[in-house]
């Protein structure tokens, strides 16, 4: 029974537009997270800082329903462990800095 609730919380969230998806987010808390799980792995990845992750020319993030999906991808295939809120968390604090989706 969990995993249905679980499943349908994510479902109704991916279908929201980005401002109801991260106006409860907490952005310190995202932006925390961001530079202790993601900059060193980007970085390694993309040079620098890392964040022209966010920003190359052929991204495959294109909108709020995709950014949450990617943060997801790696908190799975990173087995960070974080929670749904932990995942929105970062989303919105990426959505805010670098992608600026509204829908």
């Amino acid at each position: 029974m969990n995993k249905l609730i679980v499943f349908l919380l994510g479902f109704v969230a991916l279908n929201a537009g980005a401002n109801e998806l991260f106006a409860k987010a907490d952005l310190p808390a995202g932006k925390a997270l961001h530079e202790k799980n993601c900059i060193a792995c980007h970085a390694s990845s993309y040079g620098g800082d890392g964040s022209a992750i966010y920003t190359r020319d052929f991204a495959k993030v294109t909108n709020a329903k995709g950014l949450i999906t990617q943060v997801r991808n790696c908190n799975t295939n990173l087995g960070l462990k974080w929670f749904e809120d932990e995942e929105l968390n970062v989303a919105a604090h990426l959505n805010q800095t670098y992608y600026k989706f509204e829908k």
